[in-house]
């Protein structure tokens, strides 16, 4: 077998080409490894740093201390001098990555938390397993970084070979620019090199792209061939990539038909139509499987990472708001990667788009550079729906970058090796045009070198901060080592302790229960979750930042540690709070508090409580359904609160679900209020009108109840409640019988 495999060539042919290509793998080998070495090296010198500072070795601003001591009443509890880390990642996500890969490793794969069942909120299906197959490999806790910088290394270098088919129109000597073009702008490598699925990504893009140019040259250079062999590496090369990054589909279809247009204008329909199913059906089916299985064990078919993070699903968005977003979205990618992350005064980084502009006139480039501009556009474009593409230094912005990048060193291989024309005109305009191309590219080095000096830093310090609060905080509680830990940003804390986790954004998942949206809906949803989850199994600690959850930490945490982040530029806060819950508000809130003697629920209605809601297919109707709650006195028991969630029903707003009842016995609808102000619900049970829900201002728990006839009931009942006067928030509906005799 020759290797590397023609798949992976630009097929040379004779020793001169041959020795050129291994030239050439050496020189992109090199310049990779000295690209990491800047990262990694930073990241090392930071956290030690960091180590030195904890140990009083260095003070460079204040007088050294631990890390954050316990300032509160009761047992002095304080996160020690974290001990000696030499891998870090510059950001949380990562661990992420992290702890699917451990999970997967152990025997749950698609696990975030061992034990919490199918997780759909990771962000790639694939990387994890790559990830693991280190942590096999006996890379186990924070040293699974370094072979995520070995992949990531390994997947530039497959990446930057694929990429000299780009220049197969070219003189061999012009592919070399693939490698300094790749490398040259900070906020890419730190993408690169972050532990994060991009560079991982790229390579399997590189491998789709050396597999559509042989589809697309298969006519040309074995005319008797059928280009089927070249259509299935397609096929399985999109299928890798869409596992890695399902918003890769959309490039797959660009490949697919693209390849099946050339094949048509020379093989024919069947032909045709064969590189269109060889080449995209695979991804397709790894799109329709993951919905199946995200359906099957979460009752979502979309993914939790897109239920958190997509624009369009979020619930308190209408269509011309997510529509608005888009747009911005669009236009922040290109201004803030153009106008900030490729210069550091705006406006030098419009050099790149005129390169690469530049690639779509010569014949030799032009059918590669069309390939590259509408990777980028579309990519741009589908990201464009993810509300956090302004986060994380811009990293889902990357993979476009990259086909920029690729562009405009196609455009400066055209200026410098190709004559515009012939004989004397041609040779001045050649000399001309590679003068302007060099030019170019050094005015763009010139305005790049600050930015990239600032990302190598940046890197360090991200993972210095990743270092000092979540993985001392991870620490802490491997030492504590509670049942559970509830996070609100899954990540190093679960990977560095250990520790089964709850991810209340959702990304982790918990068996089926719907965090990811309830995360949407905010924090009433998530606690009315929380309260389903057996109290044996529900978090012995929480380690959230208190500014994001609301009145979470302030009515159910007791706060007994800190992690403070000293110079942040990563993490969500800089103070990461260490709870025990008191979740005692949660225990009655189940049961009504007015029953008669021999009277039992046959069912209730909980609202805010996603879960409950969809068992009983509540709908809303004239209002979007806001969510609150109340932590109020226990009626009868005021040493004791009782905690509860509902939607909040304007005037005009109609309510529809459906009950379960016992057909031939009365019963009575009860109803869990604190009304702030006045106001009257109609009430319908199978189109017959009820008595109304009058509600009178009151700051305590209410049990409002209408009586049921029996003639009314059936085994099924379509409940109606239309607001006619003022708002409403029921938080709690029962309806209750008699209990059937023996």
């Amino acid at each position: 077998m020759v290797w590397p495999p023609r798949f992976l060539r630009a097929r040379p042919q004779g020793a001169l080409s041959a020795l050129e290509w291994g030239l050439y793998v050496v020189y992109a080998g090199a310049l990779v490894l000295w690209c990491a070495s800047l990262f990694f090296g930073s990241m090392r010198l930071q956290l030690a740093y960091s180590e030195a500072h904890a140990r009083g070795d260095v003070a460079p601003f204040t007088a050294p201390r631990p890390h954050p001591e316990v300032t509160l009443p009761g047992p002095p509890i304080a996160l020690p001098p974290a001990a000696a880390v030499h891998w870090s990642a510059p950001l949380d996500d990562v661990f992420i990555h992290f702890d699917f890969a451990r999970a997967t490793a152990r025997g749950f794969p698609f696990q975030w938390s061992e034990g919490n069942g199918y997780s759909s909120g990771g962000t790639s299906l694939l990387y994890p397993f790559a990830l693991a197959l280190g942590y096999w490999g006996g890379f186990r806790g924070l040293s699974l970084m370094v072979w995520a910088g070995i992949v990531a290394c390994v997947s530039c270098l497959a990446f930057l070979i694929a990429a000299r088919r780009l220049f197969s129109g070219l003189p061999k000597q012009a592919a070399w620019l693939a490698p300094p073009a790749l490398l040259c702008v900070g906020a890419l490598s730190w993408s690169l090199f972050s532990g994060m699925e991009v560079a991982f990504f790229l390579a399997l893009w590189g491998a789709c792209l050396v597999a559509w140019d042989d589809l697309m040259r298969a006519p040309e250079l074995w005319p008797e061939a059928s280009p089927t062999r070249q259509a299935a590496w397609l096929g399985l090369s999109g299928l890798l990539m869409v596992a890695t990054r399902p918003e890769a589909a959309a490039l797959i279809a660009v490949f697919g038909i693209s390849a099946a247009y050339v094949v048509l204008t020379r093989r024919g329909r069947g032909a045709a139509f064969k590189v269109l199913v060889l080449s995209g059906l695979p991804a397709f089916l790894v799109l329709v499987t993951h919905a199946v299985a995200n359906k099957w064990f979460t009752g979502y078919s979309t993914a939790a990472g897109a239920l958190v993070k997509l624009e369009l699903h979020h619930p308190h968005l209408s269509a011309q708001q997510a529509w608005d977003a888009w747009q911005f979205h669009v236009k922040y990618q290109v201004m803030r990667v153009t106008d900030y992350h490729l210069s550091e005064p705006g406006g030098w980084g419009w050099i790149l788009w005129g390169l690469g502009a530049v690639a779509c006139v010569p014949r030799q480039t032009r059918r590669y550079a069309l390939m590259l501009w509408a990777s980028a556009a579309l990519w741009i474009l589908v990201v464009a729906m993810n509300g956090q593409v302004r986060w994380q230094n811009e990293r889902y912005s990357m993979p476009a970058l990259t086909w920029l990048l690729m562009l405009a060193a196609l455009g400066v291989g055209a200026l410098v090796s190709l004559a515009p024309a012939l004989g004397t005109r041609g040779a001045r305009l050649r000399v001309a045009s590679a003068t302007l191309a060099t030019l170019a590219v050094a005015a763009f080095v010139y305005h790049q070198l600050p930015r990239y000096r600032e990302q190598v830093w940046f890197f360090g310090r991200a993972s210095r901060n990743i270092r000092d609060q979540h993985i001392a905080a991870g620490q802490l509680l491997s030492d504590l080592r509670p049942a559970r830990v509830l996070v609100g940003d899954a990540g190093a804390i679960t990977y560095e302790s250990d520790i089964p986790g709850l991810d209340i954004i959702g990304l982790g998942g918990y068996r089926d229960y719907p965090f990811a949206r309830a995360s949407q809906w905010g924090v009433p949803a998530i606690l009315e979750l929380i309260q389903r989850i057996p109290m044996a199994e529900r978090p012995e600690v929480m380690a959230i930042y208190p500014g994001w959850w609301g009145t979470l930490p302030l009515w159910f945490g007791e706060p007994f540690a800190h992690a403070v982040v000293r110079g942040n530029v990563i993490c969500g806060g800089a103070d990461k709070v260490l709870y025990r819950p008191r979740w005692r508000g949660m225990t009655a809130s189940e049961h009504p508090l007015s029953l008669r003697a021999g009277e039992q629920p046959v069912d209730s209605l909980d609202h805010a409580d996603l879960m409950n809601e969809a068992a009983h297919g509540y709908q809303i109707e004239g209002a979007l359904g806001f969510m609150e709650m109340k932590l109020l006195p226990y009626p009868g028991r005021e040493a004791h609160d009782l905690w509860d969630a509902g939607r909040i029903i304007p005037q005009g707003a109609v309510e529809r679900a459906t009950l379960s009842a016992r057909p031939g016995a009365p019963g009575r609808l009860i109803a869990r209020v604190a009304p702030a102000s006045k106001g009257r619900s109609e009430v319908r049970l199978n189109g017959a009108a009820l008595e109304p829900f009058v509600l009178t201002p009151s700051d305590a728990w209410q049990e409002l109840s209408v009586d049921v006839p029996s003639a009314v009931l059936h085994e099924t009942n379509q409940l109606e409640l239309r607001q006619v006067e003022g708002e409403r928030i029921i938080y709690h509906l029962w309806l209750v019988q008699e209990s059937a005799g023996p």
